[in-house]
């Protein structure tokens, strides 16, 4: 399994796995993110193999559709990517600025709130 596509999935199914169902969390949580095979997988639901990959397939494709139509998982990103130029600047800029740089660092916090 490609360490890319298992990083990208992880994060589309942090964003959107409220929208599966309690089959398509189960699946996608012991494949991708405790890295069990499809063997394994298909033992502990009591389905074949065939029907574990067939759900994966197609809940990988939800998944990428969700991400296409709402874009959680790129705003993510950007707007992380921005706040960490931010804190760059901030930090070459302003090194002494420690109201700026609480405000930065308050600013890094509310995503890990959310976990």
């Amino acid at each position: 399994m490609e360490l890319e596509k298992t990083n990208y999935m992880n994060t589309l199914y942090e964003f959107y796995n409220v929208l599966l169902t309690k089959k398509q969390k189960g699946y996608l949580s012991l494949y991708y993110g405790d890295d069990y095979s499809l063997g394994e997988i298909a033992e502990e639901f009591g389905v074949s193999r065939q029907a574990v990959y067939d759900n994966i397939k197609r809940t990988e494709k939800i998944l990428m559709d969700y991400e296409d139509k709402l874009k959680l998982a790129k705003s993510f990103f950007a707007r992380n990517k921005k706040l960490d130029d931010l804190a760059d600047y901030a930090m070459e800029k302003y090194p002494n600025d420690k109201e700026l740089h609480a405000f930065i660092a308050n600013m890094e916090e509310l995503d890990e709130k959310d976990d």
